[in-house]
């Protein structure tokens, strides 16, 4: 077992139908998924959308107020001309433009922006990283 892995990640929602449409307006495509959840086939991993509510209730905690914005999640891109795409295209769909991308500190190119319930994602280039043809990321080891 590869112990340095993530399989699932669910992200708490307000509104399910709104955060549906949200993410087939990036263009992603749901799977089966029982009617209180949608789950999202990524290269590897799984993105779910789960109620507030449930989602509290489904961890142990029913009273938890649940948060957002304390992560982020990224998406990475081989040129600075597709962060910006994808930028666009998440902001017609409904996102809240966070930052704009715009070159940064580290030698890269980012910008944020967030989903209609807060949750924060990144679109970046990192020209020191390799990306392959299916967006898999490939850090150089140090030497």
């Amino acid at each position: 077992m590869t112990p340095q892995r993530v399989s699932l990640i669910t992200l708490g929602v307000a509104d399910i139908d709104r955060s549906r449409k949200f993410y087939n307006d990036l263009g992603w495509t749901p799977v089966a998924s029982p009617p209180e959840v949608v789950f999202f086939q990524m290269d590897g991993l799984v993105l779910g959308l789960f109620g507030l509510g449930p989602l509290a209730a489904d961890q142990g905690r029913p009273d938890a107020k649940l948060g957002v914005g304390a992560m982020s999640l990224a998406q990475n891109f081989p040129s600075t001309e597709l962060v910006d795409v994808a930028f666009d295209k998440a902001i017609s769909a409904g996102a809240t433009v966070l930052k704009a991308p715009e070159q940064v500190f580290w030698g890269g190119y980012s910008g944020y922006y967030s989903d209609p319930d807060g949750h924060v994602w990144e679109v970046a280039h990192n020209p020191f990283w390799t990306i392959d043809g299916d967006g898999r990321i490939t850090i150089p080891v140090d030497g």
